[in-house]
């Protein structure tokens, strides 16, 4: 690399491990953390059953110092250099190919107004694994700050929306629901708009086994009962101002309150809380989107898609509508985002994550 004063074309791998945990996304994209001047191969990764269970037991609080999170860790750390190798191995890429390497992490809690996040992973083994350097830490500088350290793809958004109508909102759909509103001239407002896909998963897996709501099968053949989402909305997190943020399991305890439910039922009526928190997020914007475009795992499930088009009354997509990749977009935001900590550029703004001014971030692990 030629130092942070040059400013060229990076080829950069970015990595994300969500908060379903359910495995790994890898992609790769060209940069110089402004624009977005190509895309490159990608590359996704499930977690074994036996693994994602010990992963997830790590969820809800700060990872204490035990030989058995410890193992967990490296075992995390170790399943990305595999995926920057399968990537790179397919493409036939060499690592004086890559530049960088943008490492999120496995966030296991996050609680910003106790100043807390904590996204776990070994980012200097990643870097020794692999032999290229890597950027991770991205989101503890804007927590320090007073920022919610959530979320943190917007400035992603914005620079791939750049040629499309705006107003515009890109919603992710991944363990807890994010949106980020863009105005005609690029600004953005972003805040997590409740729960999605982890509370569907954890109610499916603890009635079936399975992993998730494939389809949106059990959520068609339930029945939503209006009370008990109207009861859920209630919550004061919906009456909070933007931004804000949650922890994956913040919402947990609304699944002890579906014992007596059929699975499906609960289904039906967890797919429709997620379609009515997002519907809610209309309230916190200046002006309505023109479209909403959908990233993240749950835009694959046609019950939710098809609840929010019934609240939010325009066009709902999935992001492939205008050629985006919704199952790398936030690996590709990482990759983004560890150019602009190498530039020093801002990965977080006031309207964005409630930090004061522009917020820099990350840390810069390098391979040698």
């Amino acid at each position: 690399m030629n130092g942070t004063g040059d400013k060229r074309h990076l080829r950069i791998i970015g990595l994300m491990s969500g908060t379903s945990m359910d495995g790994i996304d890898a992609a790769m994209i060209e940069t110089d953390g402004d624009q977005i001047f190509g895309f490159g191969p990608v590359e996704t990764i499930s977690y074994d059953t036996d693994f994602r269970e010990r992963l997830r037991a790590l969820a809800g609080h700060p990872p204490d110092g035990s030989d058995s999170t410890v193992c967990i860790i490296r075992h995390l750390t170790l399943c990305h250099a595999n995926i920057v190798r399968v990537l790179m191995r397919r493409a036939e890429l060499k690592t004086q190919d890559i530049d960088l390497i943008g490492f999120h992490g496995q966030t296991v809690f996050h609680a910003p107004k106790d100043g807390i996040t904590c996204q776990i992973g070994d980012a200097s083994l990643l870097a020794h694994e692999t032999g290229i350097d890597v950027v991770s830490d991205f989101r503890s500088a804007d927590v320090a700050a007073g920022g919610e350290g959530a979320p943190f793809a917007p400035v992603y958004h914005v620079a791939l929306s750049r040629t499309l109508e705006r107003p515009l909102a890109v919603l992710n759909l991944g363990g807890v629901g994010n949106v980020t509103w863009i105005s005609p001239h690029g600004g953005a407002i972003a805040f997590d708009t409740g729960p999605a896909n982890a509370l569907i998963d954890d109610w499916v897996n603890s009635r079936t086994g399975q992993a998730c709501d494939q389809g949106g099968r059990l959520a068609r053949a339930g029945t939503v009962r209006p009370e008990v989402v109207k009861n859920w909305l209630t919550n004061p997190y919906f009456d909070c101002l933007v931004p804000k943020s949650l922890d994956r399991d913040e919402f947990a305890d609304l699944l002890a309150g579906l014992k007596g439910e059929s699975t499906e039922d609960g289904a039906a009526m967890l797919s429709a809380f997620t379609a009515e928190t997002v519907a809610r997020s209309l309230d916190h914007f200046p002006a309505s989107p023109l479209r909403w475009l959908v990233t993240g795992g749950g835009r694959h499930n046609p019950v939710i898609m098809a609840e929010l088009r019934a609240r939010i009354g325009v066009p709902v997509e999935p992001v492939e509508a205008v050629g985006w990749d919704g199952d790398t977009l936030e690996a590709q935001a990482f990759a983004f985002l560890a150019a602009r900590s190498l530039f020093g550029m801002p990965l977080s703004y006031p309207q964005t994550t409630g930090v004061s001014k522009p917020m820099p971030g990350g840390q810069i692990y390098k391979a040698a």
